[in-house]
């Protein structure tokens, strides 16, 4: 059927058994296609330089309107006399598309590096967060335009913006981890980044752990926080009790949740919050009074031993009435693994008036009271499960009489 391709006409238009086409008879090459259901879409036909026929489609009507089709199809019309393909550009620009897909960094990362992080990183999410986070601005970016450059420039800014160094080369870190799996699955021929070495750090600084009168403090405010629970419990008891009301069980007075048993674990063991998180009861033994860190669940990857002293293990068999989980320390919310303690152990620092101090700074705590006491910093490396003895030297300067001896043997005898 040949006619002008109007509004008009396709509004009134027959839809018949078998789908046809109308033929404009103004714009050669211009057609609308109507299909049995009623559906029009508009094409543009025409005859390709090795002389055959091919058409390529502009969109399907009303969404696309008469005017806006034909002045497509005109504008096609022109570039073929230019010697452009249309088919031929439609490909080059799905190539394109599907090369943003891969190869660029977003592209690479959410297609590709997302499921192998998930499945083979313990903490893979963490990774993908630290990413996008860190380097959002350069996801637009091909893989192979990432440059060392790009690179410099970023930190440059963000040591000006006051980010620890040793924050700074964990992400850049994480980000030639990415790279390095973009060249050995072929994605890229080299790594743009291999010459970037990390910024200096002080390898020993300053470790941040607990003075007595801190610790002191700190148990202070577990006890505090206990008893204001338990009080807190009796009050809405008594409260629901005079409006017929059935009362809420009554608390644990020895440990109302979680948190007084995983800090002072913690203290006595220094697991790290993951390894805590992860701590199931059949990985306890108070008969040998010892735990065991599971390799998948250790930082280092290898299973390790830890000892328990008195107060670790009567706080476990305390709290272990109060747990019906196969983890030690469970989500009052899921019943099952932990995920986060932040908002409970600000709460608690802040009671105790401790400031500048993490959750993790227990680890360190554990380790400098070892050191202190005069345990061996082999025997402190094994406790910490640190996969050199070099990560232990930091705690060695508190070791008694390490330093203190030595100086002495300049006085004049």
């Amino acid at each position: 059927m040949k006619a002008r391709i109007t509004a008009t006409l396709l509004k009134d238009v027959d839809v018949k058994l078998a789908a046809y086409e109308i033929v404009d008879n103004v714009l050669t090459g211009f057609l609308a296609r109507v299909q049995p259901s009623g559906r029009i879409t508009f094409y543009f036909t025409y005859r390709a330089s090795d002389g055959r026929r091919q058409r390529s489609r502009i969109g399907s009507y009303p969404t696309v309107t008469v005017p806006f089709a034909r002045e497509k199809a005109e504008r096609l019309a022109a570039e073929i006399v230019l010697g452009a393909n249309p088919q031929q550009v439609k490909k080059a620009e799905r190539d394109r598309r599907l090369r943003a897909k891969h190869e660029t960094l977003e592209g690479f990362i959410a297609h590709k590096y997302k499921d192998w992080a998930l499945s083979h990183q313990r903490r893979g999410q963490e990774t993908l967060n630290l990413l996008r986070r860190s380097f959002l601005p350069l996801y637009p970016k091909y893989l192979k335009d990432v440059t060392a450059w790009d690179i410099q420039k970023w930190r440059t800014e963000k040591s000006k913006a006051g980010l620890a160094p040793s924050t700074i080369n964990r992400a850049v870190t994480t980000l030639k981890a990415v790279l390095n799996k973009a060249l050995e699955w072929g994605v890229i021929e080299i790594n743009p980044l291999q010459t970037i070495k990390p910024l200096k750090l002080d390898s020993k600084g300053i470790v941040r752990f607990l003075s007595d009168k801190e610790e002191a403090r700190l148990r202070v405010a577990l006890d505090e926080r206990q008893r204001e629970m338990v009080d807190s419990r009796k009050s809405g008891n008594a409260w629901r009790k005079t409006r017929g009301r059935d009362g809420l069980p009554e608390l644990n007075s020895q440990f109302v949740d979680y948190l007084k048993p995983l800090v002072l674990l913690a203290a006595n063991t220094g697991l790290r919050r993951g390894e805590l998180f992860s701590l199931k009861w059949e990985n306890i033994s108070f008969e040998r009074k010892n735990l065991v860190v599971i390799g998948n669940t250790a930082k280092s990857g290898h299973t390790r031993h830890v000892p328990l002293n008195s107060e670790a293990v009567a706080l476990l068999l305390g709290w272990r009435d109060s747990v019906c989980s196969e983890y030690v320390f469970p989500s009052p919310v899921t019943n099952r693994k932990l995920e986060t303690i932040k908002k409970a152990w600000t709460q608690l620092r802040l009671r105790a008036g401790v400031e500048n101090f993490r959750f993790h700074d227990l680890r360190h705590t554990f380790a400098s009271k070892l050191v202190m006491a005069g345990v061996d910093l082999y025997t402190v490396k094994e406790l910490m499960g640190h996969s050199t003895i070099q990560m232990t030297e930091r705690y060695a300067h508190l070791a008694p009489e390490h330093t203190a001896t030595a100086v002495e043997r300049l006085v004049a005898k």
